[in-house]
């Protein structure tokens, strides 16, 4: 090869690396870390699912302006199989692709170790799913969420129970685990500061599949309502084989048994279960357009963590444009101070990081049609 052309030719590659670097250096890499393997990969799905949409749609409106300057957002996914270790693995991971924002992780156990992470590295995440009160109670600036606490979902169920269901002998059961103990303990409170005595208040192993012992238990107790905190895979299998034992007791469970697959286990045992859910902001009339590219895309935009992912990616979005930096410590300020217009509507936060007003919906679930809300208007 003559001189001249490997000098045209190193000519390029440099010209190539520099347009290389520069592409970088105009994307901001958002972080998508939730279960994409495991027993709850559904509501993984619906992460995901949120999240991506919104950062195409971002992107195709011209992406994230910082002082007249565009930057294209880079979605970058994370299973952390709704795994503690596993979870801190992926945190790790984020660490060391230089990413600076997360939407996620899921569940509260998986939610709380990694955050201590994001916070020692000036990282920002926002949970668009994890709803146990310690995740924002240790007073980090670089945590968020677009969901609400358990501290209010519980009180929602245990005062619908009270007030609407009126029943005679409660149980309240859990999975043991930090979402669905923590729950199922707010429930327990609320009822019993309405004056009802929780018979049985106990723990299953979350993964067991026969649940003939604790069943047994609540017949043998006249047990006519059962609150269960935890996710679908347990409680499914537990209305199933409470219908097959003759077990006549209505149901209840938070957000984290309220997606289709608990129809898929219960099968028509599923029918009349009560289920505490975000508002149905594919419903709202304003989101029509939105629900459009969901439907186009082959995607289902009714899942609770849906929207509230989207939502996730959009406060990122707008904070990084009003606090004209890609510097996370300014972004964080600028999301605890600046109001955010998302699919749920304006979005504001508390010092800790959590959503002003909030609202938890009661629904009831109907086996083979769509659930419908129950809550009082």
């Amino acid at each position: 090869m003559a001189k001249k052309q490997i000098t045209k030719l190193f000519a390029a590659m440099v010209l190539a690396g520099v347009a290389s670097h520069s592409f970088a250096a105009d994307t901001i890499k958002i972080g998508i870390a939730g279960p994409k393997t495991g027993p709850v990969t559904q509501y993984g799905d619906m992460q995901f699912t949120g999240a991506k949409q919104a950062i195409a749609d971002i992107n195709a409106k011209g992406g994230v302006d910082i002082d007249g300057k565009k930057y294209q957002l880079e979605a970058k996914e994370y299973d952390d199989a709704c795994d503690p270790k596993q979870a801190v693995a992926v945190a790790n991971k984020v660490v060391n692709d230089g990413v600076k924002y997360v939407v996620g992780h899921l569940c509260s156990s998986s939610t709380q170790p990694p955050s201590d992470i994001y916070e020692d590295e000036g990282i920002i995440m926002i949970t668009p799913a994890a709803t146990a009160p310690e995740i924002t109670a240790r007073g980090y600036k670089n945590v968020f969420r677009t969901i609400g606490l358990d501290s209010a979902q519980g009180p929602a169920a245990g005062n619908y129970i009270a007030d609407h269901v009126k029943p005679k002998v409660v149980a309240v059961l859990h999975d043991k685990q930090q979402y669905g103990e923590g729950i199922a303990t707010a429930v327990k409170e609320t009822l019993e500061k309405k004056g009802i005595k929780v018979a049985v208040f106990e723990g299953v192993n979350a993964g067991d599949k026969d649940f003939a012992a604790i069943i047994a238990k609540l017949k043998k107790d006249n047990v006519d309502f059962v609150y269960y905190g935890g996710y679908h895979p347990e409680l499914g299998l537990i209305l199933r084989q409470s219908k097959e034992k003759g077990l006549n007791a209505k149901f209840m469970g938070p957000e984290g048994v309220g997606n289709d697959s608990i129809s898929q286990i219960a099968q028509d045992a599923s029918e009349g279960l009560l289920v505490t859910l975000p508002q149905a902001f594919d419903q709202q009339p304003e989101n029509k357009a939105l629900v459009a590219k969901f439907v186009a895309d082959k995607k289902d935009p009714t899942g609770p963590f849906v929207f509230p992912a989207y939502s996730a990616v959009e406060v990122i979005a707008q904070g990084i444009e009003q606090a004209k930096s890609e510097d996370t410590t300014k972004v964080a300020k600028a999301i605890h101070d600046g109001t955010f217009k998302t699919p749920m509507g304006d979005l504001t936060f508390d010092d800790k990081g959590d959503l002003k007003n909030f609202k938890f919906v009661v629904y009831e679930w109907h086996f083979g049609k769509p659930k419908t809300e129950v809550s009082p208007q």
